[in-house]
């Protein structure tokens, strides 16, 4: 039987301590910050990115370059067999179509790169699952089926308090950030799939987590076919302020009682584009093993 090794990027919210520890592997994504490089959980933490972001430093993603990656595979594959690598969403990123490339080029039968369309807590369940799968003795080629045969059971709202993040990457107008600022709207967007799309406005938080918490049980009745805590994981994540992700947390438990609800930081890569204080929900149909 095959040894497979899991890889996935930072943007999954495991920090390396933590793939240590489940047992995988993680590539921590680079960042550009006032022309200088830095790489999430390894020179560069969640709190140093927020103290540069709110002094507006100039933040941009990058993608791991085809060396870096191509050399945490060569070194894994002189312990295991094959390699199953999840990535952030093709949506989200130009990394995962990079990595696709090199894999078939240099690592045919030994890479095999994931595209699930997947991000944040849904992304590490994910790499969660493929590593169940491998130690339960399935091939590599069985975990990507899996895998992309359930890439849309999964969909993650996110409520955020601020436009200007959005507005300073040009994903919105100055205009139509302006006018939200100035009617203290509370955007929740959805990603369903590859994209990051409007879904609601809200006029205060309290609606918004209603509208989340409301398009979560619809998803989960109306797509995934009923509400049952053996068939479903819940999470939910956050940018910066800690506090305010704990009483979300304590709101989705009751709203959804039953559910271990796993939380995160946002990965930095998300956070560059949505600014401090968000908070998001996901629903992942779970893949029985």
């Amino acid at each position: 039987m095959s040894k497979i090794a899991i890889i996935t990027d930072s943007n999954s919210g495991v920090t390396q301590s933590q793939a240590e520890e489940l047992g995988i592997f993680v590539v921590p994504m680079p960042f550009m910050i006032n022309n200088e490089e830095f790489f999430e959980d390894i020179n560069l933490t969640q709190e140093q990115f927020y103290t540069k972001l709110g002094e507006d430093a100039s933040v941009s993603t990058s993608q791991p370059t085809p060396d870096s990656l191509m050399t945490l595979w060569d070194k894994v594959l002189k312990e295991y067999d094959q390699i199953i690598y999840i990535p952030m969403s093709s949506g989200l990123s130009g990394s995962c179509q990079s990595a696709y490339m090199i894999a078939q080029e240099d690592y045919e039968g030994k890479v095999f790169v994931v595209d699930n369309q997947r991000i944040s807590v849904t992304q590490r369940q994910s790499a969660l699952d493929a590593k169940a799968m491998a130690e339960a003795g399935y091939s590599a080629e069985e975990i990507v089926k899996v895998l992309m045969d359930t890439k849309f059971e999964s969909s993650i709202y996110i409520m955020l308090d601020t436009l200007y993040y959005l507005k300073k990457g040009g994903r919105i107008t100055p205009a139509a950030a302006a006018l939200g600022t100035l009617l203290r709207l509370k955007p929740v967007l959805q990603i369903q799939g590859e994209k990051l799309d409007a879904f609601a406005k809200a006029r205060t938080s309290s609606q918004g987590k209603n509208i989340m918490i409301n398009a979560i049980k619809a998803d989960i009745e109306n797509r995934f076919g009923g509400m049952d805590a053996k068939d479903f994981y819940i999470a939910c994540a956050y940018t910066q302020d800690l506090d305010l992700a704990n009483d979300w947390k304590k709101e989705l438990e009751e709203a959804f009682p039953g559910f271990d609800i796993h939380m995160d930081p946002l990965s930095l890569s998300v956070a560059c584009h949505i600014g401090p204080g968000a908070l998001a929900v996901t629903v992942t149909k779970k893949v029985h093993v």
